[in-house]
């Protein structure tokens, strides 16, 4: 009987989720609630973890729960802890789900909700859950191995060291984007400036306090470090409204970015446990909090989406960033549908934390679901404002003037109707200055959710939902600045040991200054041409994040498909390489676009061209950036042939019989945990 049972509700929840597609696939212009985007997604991220990720986990992989992972035999109480499966999950969502989810499909908005939902739910069932989930699978079997050394040992040396390189590269590209929508969210903000100020002696007050004053005491010092965080948020209004205080915390972009990068190099020299680990817990704790609240407030709100289904800028004149749809929504959208970001969480920490193998359908591809979700409902966010609005505060001054007057007159070209008075309305029930071409994404997902949240919750108050929204996405933001300076040290302190063995000593000061300040300084750099950049910087930034996000996407799937060959699965190897074929595609399109497209306002190469003879006193320099740019996006591109050639030559090999199929797996020892009731 419960057998019967269970398969009517998988059927009632695989009706509904196609009831609400098909609400979305037939919608011809009119008015459609965003609780059916939300049902859509849930249905199918729960038929596609019930079945997809078992399929996976038994069929694919083979996944042995009585099999020891790295975590029990090389447990060490600081790095391989055998760890709940709840507790894992959640450590691994919240190492995964920075910025990414919110910010990419906000600007993806600009063509349209249609095209960024299907990419991020069908992104993630096919493509991102399946990456993470395998990738993770593959290290658990390497005693935790890396990304890096996976594609060393698996594909050949070659592909190693391009991957190693790759990741490294990435990761200053990552930063330098956060960091920048970071600055663009509390510019000339001094409630927003205060509050996220405000997080730093919080979090070394947690730090001290679970440290030294009340070891151990965890919810202790959240509750401490909750309260905290509120009366900041209460007291940002304040010094908003005072004439001297406000005055002291209205920065401009450029000395927000100078406060960032000197930022990012304090928290890379200072211990752990005093600022990144209570910071990371506080930050959690948060985003957790605010998903599930803003879940629940889209339900019972159930706000229409205004944005059209799509919008005439799939063509690619999108003012926000440029490109087509193909390929340019599925690099922009990265983490919620796919990122490779994922891969090195997959086999960095989350691998040495796995209790049992029977775990990992939950923690890989469940956690993948989950930031998916999160996804969804920042697009939800973006396009249940007013696309007059939505276009007013993503696009940059050169496109549409520095008043409320000349944005009106340039979005009604496009279309979409804004009132000049419209736009300083909104900035005074948000309690800010200004929110015109306050580009980033980050300032038009807080509206959003303010409206959503304060409309359930307080039917007013906007300004402090707004406050908080920016709250929570910039804590969590500078969280990931924080751990992402430290690991980019780490790589640069592997690299020197070799050259100069004190150098690569972790705990030698010198080596930990002088590596910090080298990882800041390459970030620092692309932060600061994005905040300069009279287009919002987004507009060339977070391209280059995605494409360069994607492509290290791709060598995680080539990795991944070498591995399930040399298993012998490669009647099951499709599960790899159909998202592999597509991502690679839609990635090096992106690139190539970028780099050698004729049209200034999308390739870096025709867009110097265009500045040269200009009288922009920034002319120069951005000329400067441009090629920089463009020769970063032709370093990933090859890195990525590099390890895709190789990778194709591997699976030749070894199909045809040429070689062995070798696999590096660590030996199989029985485990004597209870992993079934774990």
């Amino acid at each position: 009987m419960s057998k019967t049972w269970s398969i009517l509700a998988w059927v009632g929840v695989g009706v509904l989720g196609a009831v609400a597609f098909g609400v979305l696939a037939l919608s011809r212009g009119e008015t459609i609630s965003a609780a059916w985007l939300v049902v859509a997604g849930v249905c199918t991220y729960l038929v596609a973890y019930r079945f997809y990720s078992r399929y996976l986990a038994n069929t694919v992989f083979g996944l042995d729960s009585r099999r020891a992972t790295p975590a029990e035999r090389l447990e060490n109480g600081r790095d391989f802890v055998p760890t709940s499966k709840w507790v894992a999950a959640g450590q691994h969502f919240s190492a995964i789900s920075g910025a990414g989810p919110l910010v990419g499909p906000t600007l993806a908005a600009q063509f349209g909700y249609l095209p960024g939902t299907i990419w991020l739910i069908a992104g993630v069932v096919l493509g991102g859950a399946v990456q993470d989930m395998i990738i993770l699978c593959a290290s658990v079997r390497r005693d935790g191995k890396s990304l890096g050394q996976m594609a060393k040992e698996e594909v050949n040396p070659v592909a190693g060291m391009a991957a190693m390189v790759a990741v490294f590269a990435i990761m200053i590209i990552l930063l330098a984007v956060l960091a920048l929508v970071v600055v663009n969210a509390l510019r000339d903000s001094p409630w927003g400036l205060f509050t996220i100020a405000a997080t730093i002696p919080i979090a070394l007050l947690m730090g001290v306090y679970m440290k030294n004053i009340r070891p151990g005491k965890v919810i202790e010092a959240t509750v401490i470090g909750v309260a905290l965080l509120a009366l900041a948020l209460v007291g940002g209004q304040w010094v908003a409204e005072h004439p001297t205080w406000s005055s002291a915390f209205t920065w401009s972009g450029t000395e927000l970015a100078w406060g960032v990068i000197a930022y990012g190099f304090l928290a890379s020299v200072i211990p752990v446990w005093l600022l990144l680990t209570p910071r990371g817990y506080l930050s959690s704790v948060l985003k957790i909090g605010t998903i599930l609240v803003l879940g629940v407030a889209i339900l019972i709100l159930v706000p229409p989406v205004q944005m059209p289904a799509v919008t005439q800028f799939i063509d690619g004149t999108g003012p926000v960033f440029a490109g087509k749809m193909f390929p340019f929504a599925f690099i922009t959208i990265a983490c919620g549908a796919m990122s490779g970001f994922h891969a090195l969480i997959s086999s960095g920490t989350t691998p040495k934390i796995v209790r049992c193998e029977g775990d990992i359908p939950l923690i890989g591809y469940g956690s993948m679901l989950a930031e998916s979700l999160v996804g969804l409902m920042a697009l939800i966010a973006a396009t249940t404002l007013e696309p007059g609005v939505y276009f007013a505060m993503n696009v940059g001054p050169a496109v549409l003037g520095t008043t409320a007057e000349t944005a009106a007159v340039a979005i009604q070209q496009w279309g979409f109707m804004l009132r000049p008075e419209q736009m300083a309305e909104l900035a005074e029930q948000m309690g800010e200055a200004s929110l015109l071409s306050r580009t980033g994404g980050a300032p038009s997902l807080a509206v959003g959710m303010a409206h959503i949240l304060g409309g359930v919750f307080t039917g007013g108050g906007l300004a402090l939902w707004y406050h908080f929204a920016i709250l929570f996405e910039a804590v969590f933001i500078l969280t990931t600045i924080d751990a992402g300076t430290r690991v980019g040290r780490f790589m640069l302190q592997e690299l020197f040991g070799l050259v100069y063995k004190p150098l690569g000593r972790q705990s030698w000061y010198p080596s930990i200054i002088f590596t910090s300040g080298l990882v800041v300084l390459a970030w620092g750099y692309f932060l600061y041409q994005g905040v300069i950049d009279p287009l919002g910087g987004i507009n060339s930034l977070w391209p280059l994040f995605g494409i360069s996000n994607q492509l290290l996407a791709a060598v995680a799937l080539c990795v991944a498909t070498t591995i399930l060959i040399k298993m012998g699965k490669l009647r099951h190897v499709w599960v790899t390489v159909v998202p592999l074929v597509w991502l690679a595609t839609a990635a090096l399109t992106a690139a190539y676009q970028k780099v050698f497209s004729p049209l200034p306002g999308l390739g870096f190469l025709s867009h110097a061209r265009s500045l040269a003879g200009s009288a922009d006193p920034n002319a120069a320099q951005l000329i400067v950036n441009d090629r920089v740019n463009a020769a970063l996006a032709l370093f990933f591109m090859s890195v990525v042939l590099i390890v895709i050639i190789a990778s194709a030559r591997e699976w030749y090999l070894v199909i045809s019989g040429r070689k062995a199929p070798e696999v590096h797996e660590a030996p199989y020892v029985e485990s004597k945990l209870n992993a079934v009731g774990a």
